[in-house]
Protein backbone atom coordinates (compact mmCIF):
# COMPACT_ATOMS: atom_id res chain seq x y z
CA UNK A 1 0.00 0.00 0.00
CA UNK A 2 0.97 3.53 -0.90
CA UNK A 3 1.97 5.76 1.89
CA UNK A 4 0.15 8.93 1.79
CA UNK A 5 3.06 12.24 1.76
CA UNK A 6 1.94 15.09 3.90
CA UNK A 7 4.46 18.41 2.82
CA UNK A 8 4.18 21.40 5.54
CA UNK A 9 4.51 24.35 3.53
CA UNK A 10 5.82 28.09 4.95
CA UNK A 11 5.06 31.13 2.83
CA UNK A 12 6.88 34.73 4.34
CA UNK A 13 8.14 36.10 1.07
CA UNK A 14 6.09 39.42 1.86
CA UNK A 15 3.32 40.83 4.11
CA UNK A 16 1.32 37.26 5.25
CA UNK A 17 2.54 34.34 7.28
CA UNK A 18 1.06 31.20 5.57
CA UNK A 19 1.71 27.45 6.26
CA UNK A 20 -0.61 24.88 4.68
CA UNK A 21 -0.52 21.31 4.76
CA UNK A 22 -0.71 19.46 1.35
CA UNK A 23 -1.10 15.79 0.96
CA UNK A 24 0.41 13.64 -1.62
CA UNK A 25 0.98 17.21 -3.85
CA UNK A 26 -2.03 17.85 -4.71
CA UNK A 27 -4.53 17.83 -1.64
CA UNK A 28 -4.91 21.12 0.47
CA UNK A 29 -5.63 20.09 3.78
CA UNK A 30 -5.20 23.50 5.25
CA UNK A 31 -3.72 26.73 4.12
CA UNK A 32 -3.86 29.68 7.17
CA UNK A 33 -2.92 33.05 6.51
CA UNK A 34 -2.14 35.67 8.80
CA UNK A 35 -2.26 39.21 7.24
CA UNK A 36 -0.58 42.54 7.90
CA UNK A 37 -2.50 44.37 4.99
CA UNK A 38 -4.17 46.37 8.09
CA UNK A 39 -0.62 47.32 9.94
CA UNK A 40 0.93 48.13 6.32
CA UNK A 41 -2.24 50.40 5.25
CA UNK A 42 -1.07 53.20 7.05
CA UNK A 43 2.38 53.38 5.56
CA UNK A 44 0.74 53.69 1.94
CA UNK A 45 2.88 49.81 1.23
CA UNK A 46 4.96 47.17 2.62
CA UNK A 47 7.55 48.27 5.39
CA UNK A 48 9.96 45.23 5.21
CA UNK A 49 11.18 45.79 8.57
CA UNK A 50 8.08 45.34 10.27
CA UNK A 51 6.64 42.64 7.50
CA UNK A 52 10.38 41.00 9.03
CA UNK A 53 8.93 41.53 12.88
CA UNK A 54 5.52 40.37 12.39
CA UNK A 55 6.46 37.41 10.75
CA UNK A 56 8.24 36.28 13.85
CA UNK A 57 5.26 37.30 16.08
CA UNK A 58 2.52 34.73 13.69
CA UNK A 59 5.12 31.89 12.39
CA UNK A 60 4.52 29.53 15.22
CA UNK A 61 0.60 30.38 16.15
CA UNK A 62 0.05 30.03 12.19
CA UNK A 63 1.97 26.72 11.95
CA UNK A 64 0.15 25.39 14.59
CA UNK A 65 -3.28 26.25 13.39
CA UNK A 66 -2.59 24.50 10.18
CA UNK A 67 -1.70 21.52 11.82
CA UNK A 68 -5.03 21.75 13.79
CA UNK A 69 -6.71 22.27 10.69
CA UNK A 70 -5.35 19.28 8.66
CA UNK A 71 -5.97 17.21 11.35
CA UNK A 72 -2.28 16.08 11.79
CA UNK A 73 0.60 16.59 13.93
CA UNK A 74 4.35 17.51 13.70
CA UNK A 75 5.28 13.63 13.78
CA UNK A 76 2.79 12.86 10.37
CA UNK A 77 4.80 15.55 8.61
CA UNK A 78 7.33 14.41 5.57
CA UNK A 79 8.57 17.52 4.28
CA UNK A 80 9.07 20.74 5.57
CA UNK A 81 8.88 23.32 2.08
CA UNK A 82 9.49 27.30 2.98
CA UNK A 83 9.92 30.09 0.05
CA UNK A 84 13.54 30.87 -0.24
CA UNK A 85 12.43 33.62 -2.28
CA UNK A 86 12.37 36.03 -4.42
CA UNK A 87 10.95 38.15 -1.70
CA UNK A 88 11.95 40.66 0.64
CA UNK A 89 14.92 39.08 2.63
CA UNK A 90 13.92 40.01 6.22
CA UNK A 91 10.45 38.21 5.68
CA UNK A 92 12.41 35.13 3.79
CA UNK A 93 14.88 34.82 6.15
CA UNK A 94 11.75 34.43 9.29
CA UNK A 95 10.08 31.37 7.33
CA UNK A 96 13.27 29.88 6.13
CA UNK A 97 15.24 29.97 10.03
CA UNK A 98 11.53 28.60 11.72
CA UNK A 99 11.46 25.65 8.90
CA UNK A 100 15.04 24.95 9.39
CA UNK A 101 14.76 24.00 12.50
CA UNK A 102 11.70 22.55 12.31
CA UNK A 103 13.27 20.05 9.97
CA UNK A 104 16.24 19.55 12.25
CA UNK A 105 13.92 19.27 15.39
CA UNK A 106 11.98 16.39 13.42
CA UNK A 107 14.63 14.93 11.40
CA UNK A 108 12.52 15.82 8.26
CA UNK A 109 13.89 16.99 4.95
CA UNK A 110 13.85 21.10 4.01
CA UNK A 111 13.09 21.60 0.70
CA UNK A 112 13.03 25.24 -0.25
CA UNK A 113 10.63 26.55 -3.20
CA UNK A 114 10.97 29.22 -5.35
CA UNK A 115 8.45 31.68 -4.77
CA UNK A 116 7.36 31.95 -8.81
CA UNK A 117 7.58 28.62 -9.55
CA UNK A 118 4.98 27.68 -6.47
CA UNK A 119 2.48 29.88 -8.03
CA UNK A 120 3.31 27.83 -11.11
CA UNK A 121 2.51 24.95 -9.19
CA UNK A 122 -0.24 26.31 -7.19
CA UNK A 123 -2.36 25.90 -10.69
CA UNK A 124 -1.94 22.22 -10.30
CA UNK A 125 -4.04 22.17 -7.44
CA UNK A 126 -6.86 24.59 -8.84
CA UNK A 127 -6.79 22.61 -12.18
CA UNK A 128 -5.80 18.74 -11.50
CA UNK A 129 -5.69 17.96 -14.96
CA UNK A 130 -3.41 20.65 -16.40
CA UNK A 131 -0.04 19.03 -17.62
CA UNK A 132 2.87 20.83 -19.14
CA UNK A 133 3.88 22.26 -21.31
CA UNK A 134 1.72 25.30 -21.61
CA UNK A 135 2.72 29.17 -21.28
CA UNK A 136 2.08 30.61 -17.40
CA UNK A 137 1.50 34.50 -17.05
CA UNK A 138 2.50 35.13 -13.27
CA UNK A 139 1.99 38.48 -11.65
CA UNK A 140 2.51 38.75 -7.95
CA UNK A 141 3.86 41.31 -5.40
CA UNK A 142 6.95 43.15 -7.48
CA UNK A 143 6.86 40.58 -9.91
CA UNK A 144 5.79 39.72 -13.58
CA UNK A 145 6.96 36.81 -15.61
CA UNK A 146 5.68 35.14 -18.55
CA UNK A 147 6.82 31.52 -18.52
CA UNK A 148 7.02 28.41 -20.52
CA UNK A 149 6.30 25.70 -18.18
CA UNK A 150 8.39 23.00 -20.09
CA UNK A 151 7.65 20.32 -17.35
CA UNK A 152 6.72 19.95 -13.63
CA UNK A 153 10.43 21.30 -12.86
CA UNK A 154 11.46 22.93 -16.20
CA UNK A 155 11.22 26.76 -17.05
CA UNK A 156 12.00 29.36 -19.33
CA UNK A 157 11.25 32.99 -18.65
CA UNK A 158 9.96 34.22 -22.21
CA UNK A 159 9.87 38.01 -20.62
CA UNK A 160 9.20 39.83 -17.10
CA UNK A 161 9.56 42.91 -15.61
CA UNK A 162 12.71 44.13 -13.87
CA UNK A 163 11.42 45.72 -10.08
CA UNK A 164 7.63 45.77 -10.19
CA UNK A 165 4.84 43.88 -11.59
CA UNK A 166 2.46 44.76 -13.81
CA UNK A 167 -0.09 47.17 -12.89
CA UNK A 168 -3.78 48.06 -14.43
CA UNK A 169 -3.91 51.61 -15.34
CA UNK A 170 -7.29 53.45 -14.51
Amino acid sequence: MKKDVYTLGIESSCDETSVSVVKNGREVLSNVIHSQIEIHKQFGGVVPEIASRNHVEAISTVTKEALKQANITFSQIDAICPTYGPGLVGALLVGVAYAKALSYALKKPLIGVNHIEGHIAANYITHPELKPPFLCLVISGGHTHLIHTKDYTEFEILARTRDDAIRRSI
